[in-house]
């Protein structure tokens, strides 16, 4: 290990110096077993096995770990037999190795304190395994697959008690966490106080740009003093007064020196703002370089989880990684091992067929699993992909049903991709039984999470009897966001881009009303609107522009038009975590500086859309149009009140045609809500509907001291002389029959109460 790549190691203790070494050579080892037993012959993996081995071996002799001395001689024994073509490492012979590796790297994790015991706790063990890799050449080898099915024998490995489960007070080897957590913690804060103050410096340099403008500005009206002073010495020179003219003149002479000091100096200002300008970048990309992982760092241990999860199913299994050398922040790399760990179990034992199954299927005995990860648009791409059978659609489907998720009706239109969506969804589960894998429904739940907590995307594709397919998206950094600024109230808040779908500008006369909600359409689809200053409890925002600037986020059905105050349009900023004493701020995220200095709060996209949920739910959105818009409106308006889809759309279209502006509500407690944030010339109301009745309707109408003036027609199925007593009783305008209903007869009857369409 030389110094250049791993700085000062003078603090570090003989011990802390053998623990860095093992966890390098016995990656080394593991690499080359795996390689080994997939491709036996390779020379390199050999050679570079005996050297990992040869390497422990004097490493642990120096610091007295003799156990560890005695394992590496033994597998070093093992692999200049392999080498010779004495031993043929077969994936039984593979196991003892690896738990030869295990043991190694567990050994090098102790303490001195506790080191004596342990090893007495474990004497069994460990000579177990000593005896397991000193005989190796005497296990028998398996015969060659056979093409017909019959039950797998259970890995030799699983007698020999493999280390990383039967040692005692200490976790596997595979999972235990490197010891030098804490220094890597605090590189971490190293970094992120690197990055502020190289973005605060970045700042400052943007803060010369309203400077050099104040020197334009100066320059100018200089300019405009110096042109008067030249007017004034030629009016002098006119008058002939040689008094003055002499005074002026030296005057003039005087402007020309001045002149050139303004110039010179304002064209050095610019040249230090650029080349501070530059200074900065480079810092905030220098510290961000810093803070760069290749993929290879997080995902190490994939290759054998995946073979020792395969083999303890009985199952073949590979795992080929491409891009290990792409770039990825270390944070987002550390948060991501989990969710790619989920994947990559769930594809061996939901995806991933048996031998015997590969082989009937036309398949290769040995499945595939690949991890590819590369950038792409400014974004980090990972893809998990299988060879395996598939996810059975129709039997999400089915499911989907059985849980009352869906209608039948509902669950057949469902595409394949909203179908896999309901994967991610908690306790949403294909498998009949659990097992200590998976069948719980947590395992894409909290893959989905995790990912969407890092700004980012994944999406599944199945192809049945073909394999599946996992499409990850992520930003390349967390300390650095592209984000969309806007205005709300007055203050800026930050979307970063990822989440950001579109951006538009809506004119008040594309907004509509449906079931108190507003909308407009964008595409084809119908987008709901929601004032971003009600979510974020910052008052009620009244705009008197024609056009509202929206913010589309969320996607699917979760797709909402946030209106804003104004649109800035897109900054890079550097995240700055919030106090942990406010704890989480509801729908924000962090914080930043513009490149002004001024603050900005960073939106929480997900909270931001389950507040947004949360409203709807509620009932409480308030009404984006003018004020005045209302009044200014051509056409009188009317409130459709029917909780029948067929009578409800006969009438507005009936009504449209006339010319009218039509409004509708599913029953009468949507009504009632819709009439009071409207207003409407007339309401039109059945009587029997869900939740509030058409008579309750009326009677809540006529009652409101606002409202009390405004026509109702009832229109029922009711025509008994009683039912229209009632309702005309209420405080009804009109009662017609839908027994004699007829186009003209509603239209002559709206004409009767409100007169024609038009004001």
């Amino acid at each position: 290990m030389s110094q250049d790549q791993h700085g000062d190691l003078s603090a570090f203790s003989m011990l802390d110096l053998f623990r860095m070494e093992a966890d390098s050579q016995t990656q080394i080892l593991t690499d080359g077993l795996l390689a080994m037993e997939r491709h036996a012959g390779d020379a390199a993996a050999v050679e570079a096995m005996m050297r990992a081995a040869h390497s422990i071996k004097g490493a642990a002799a120096i610091v007295g770990l003799q156990v560890v001395v005695q394992l590496a001689h033994g597998m070093e024994d093992s692999f200049v037999a392999a080498q010779h073509g004495r031993l043929k490492l077969t994936p039984e012979r593979v196991d003892v190795l690896l738990s030869g590796v295990d043991l190694i790297v567990q050994l090098s994790r102790l303490d001195d304190a506790g080191a004596e015991a342990w090893l007495a706790a474990n004497a069994a063990q460990i000579d177990q395994t000593l005896n397991a890799i000193a005989g190796i050449a005497e296990l028998p080898e398996l015969p060659a697959l056979p093409s017909t099915a019959a039950p797998l024998p259970p890995p030799v490995a699983e007698a020999q008690a493999p280390m990383a489960s039967g040692l005692a007070g200490e976790e596997p080897a595979a999972a235990a966490a490197p010891r030098a957590g804490a220094p890597a913690k605090a590189q971490a804060q190293n970094f992120d106080k690197l990055l502020s103050l190289a973005s605060e410096s970045r700042i400052n340099a943007h803060q010369m740009h309203p400077f050099i403008g104040a020197l334009q500005r100066f320059k100018r009206n200089q300019s405009s003093l110096f042109s008067a002073i030249e007017h004034l010495h030629e009016a002098i020179a006119r008058s002939g007064d040689a008094g003055l003219m002499e005074k002026s003149l030296l005057a003039l002479q005087k402007t020309q020196p001045l002149k050139q000091f303004m110039l010179e100096h304002i064209a050095d200002i610019e040249t230090y703002e650029r080349r501070l300008l530059a200074v900065s970048q480079g810092m905030v990309d220098e510290v961000l370089a810093l803070r760069m992982r290749p993929f290879r760092d997080g995902i190490h241990a994939f290759p054998r989880m995946v073979r020792d999860l395969a083999r303890s199913l009985g199952k073949e299994v590979q795992l080929e990684i491409e891009g290990e050398d792409t770039l990825v922040d270390r944070d987002i790399l550390a948060k991501i091992e989990s969710p790619l760990n989920h994947m990559l179990r769930n594809a061996i034992d939901h995806g991933m067929e048996g031998p015997y199954e590969r082989i009937d299927a036309g398949k290769e005995a040995l499945g595939t699993i690949r991890m590819e990860a590369r950038h792409r648009a400014g974004m980090l791409s990972i893809e998990i992909s299988d060879d395996g059978r598939g996810v059975d659609l129709e039997k999400i489907r089915q499911s989907v049903i059985e849980r009352k998720m869906a209608s039948p009706a509902m669950a057949a239109a469902l595409s394949p991709g909203e179908l896999l969506e309901f994967l991610f969804l908690p306790a949403f589960s294909l498998k009949e039984k659990a097992n200590q894998l998976s069948g719980r429904g947590v395992g894409l739940d909290i893959v989905h999470e995790t990912i969407r907590q890092q700004n980012g995307t994944v999406r599944l594709e199945s192809e049945p009897g073909r394999g599946f397919r996992a499409l990850i998206t992520l930003p390349l950094t967390q300390s650095i966001v592209r984000a969309l600024v806007i205005d709300i109230q007055g203050e800026a808040y930050a979307i970063p881009i990822v989440k950001v779908e579109s951006v538009v500008r809506v004119p008040q006369t594309a907004i509509h009303t449906l079931e108190n909600k507003q909308f407009f359409e964008l595409k084809g689809e119908h987008l709901g609107l929601v004032s971003a200053a009600q979510v974020l409890e910052l008052g009620e925002a009244a705009s008197q522009a024609d056009d509202l600037p929206v913010v589309v986020i969320g996607r699917g059905k979760q797709s909402y038009a946030l209106v804003v105050d104004a649109i800035r349009g897109e900054q890079s900023l550097a995240v700055q975590a919030i106090d942990p004493i406010f704890g989480k701020m509801r729908d924000i995220s962090a914080a930043a500086l513009l490149d002004d200095g001024e603050p900005v709060l960073i939106l929480d996209v997900p909270d931001l859309l389950l507040s947004i949920d949360k409203l709807l739910h509620e009932g409480g959105l308030h009404q984006l149009a003018q004020a005045g818009h209302a009044q200014q409106r051509r056409a009188k308006r009317i409130l459709v009140v029917d909780d029948s889809l067929t009578v409800r759309e006969m009438e507005r279209k009936l009504l449209l045609a006339r010319g009218f502006d039509v409004d509708v509500a599913i029953d009468g407690i949507d009504g009632w809500n819709v009439v009071r944030s409207g207003e409407y010339d007339l309401v039109i109301t059945d009587v029997d509907m869900p939740r509030m009745d058409g008579i309750e309707l009326v009677s809540l109408i006529k009652k409101d001291l606002h409202l009390h003036k405004l026509p109702v027609m009832i229109v029922s199925y009711k025509d008994r002389p009683e039912d229209r007593a009632r309702g005309l009783s209420a405080g009804a305008d009109y009662y017609l029959t839908k027994g004699s209903f007829h186009d003209e007869t509603l239209l002559d009857a709206v004409a009767d109460l409100i007169g024609d369409a038009r004001l």
